[in-house]
């Protein structure tokens, strides 16, 4: 199965983003909208917390971060991870250094970071090559297609099908998603 894929997409090319607050809160940003309105969204918020500092976003009112495009659950979950950085509960220098379980469990103690973000996080911030976001609707819709399923696998599935996939489910992730652009009449990963 994964070599017809494979056929299908080619290799796809590996994503990064910075990693700590500020990458953290370009995926916060970026989830449940499209990438148009992401990308005005980011660019709006920061153009008003400068530099782009936990600290600084902390210090921003609710007004200002409404007027950048968030809405009150990102509010909320940029200001926790916000807190947690600044007080230390979340050291992004640290989540390095862990497993994927345990890094993921770090980021999903965070109000409002949950099991997407934080394997979102770990694939294109770190570069964490066992990362699986089981919950993502792409990747469990391509990996459906690809195993000949009647139906698309749900978050459960999808942690037991990665399995076999361990240590290396970021790569096949990434795949997965090549995939999706394929059946979807487009080229690469769309994250």
């Amino acid at each position: 199965m994964i070599a017809r894929v494979l056929a299908e997409t080619g290799v796809p090319a590996p994503r990064r983003r910075e990693p700590g607050f500020e990458g953290l809160a370009h995926i916060v940003v970026a989830q449940q909208v499209s990438t148009a309105s992401a990308a005005a969204i980011w660019a709006r918020l920061r153009s008003a917390v400068v530099p782009f500092e936990a600290r600084v976003l902390a210090a921003a009112s609710d007004e200002t971060l409404r007027q950048a495009g968030l809405s009150r659950p990102k509010i909320r979950t940029l200001r926790a991870v916000a807190e947690a950085a600044e007080t230390g509960s979340l050291r992004f220098e640290s989540l390095r250094r862990l497993a994927a379980d345990e890094a993921h469990a770090a980021l999903c103690a965070v109000h409002g970071i949950g099991p997407w973000t934080a394997d979102i996080y770990l694939m294109f911030c770190l570069g964490h090559a066992d990362a699986w976001p089981a919950g993502d609707l792409a990747l469990q819709h391509a990996v459906g297609v690809a195993r000949g399923l009647a139906s698309r696998p749900d978050a459960k599935e999808m942690a037991e099908i990665g399995e076999r996939w361990r240590p290396l489910r970021g790569a096949a992730a990434l795949l997965f998603w090549a995939y999706y652009r394929v059946l979807k009449g487009g080229s690469g990963a769309p994250v």
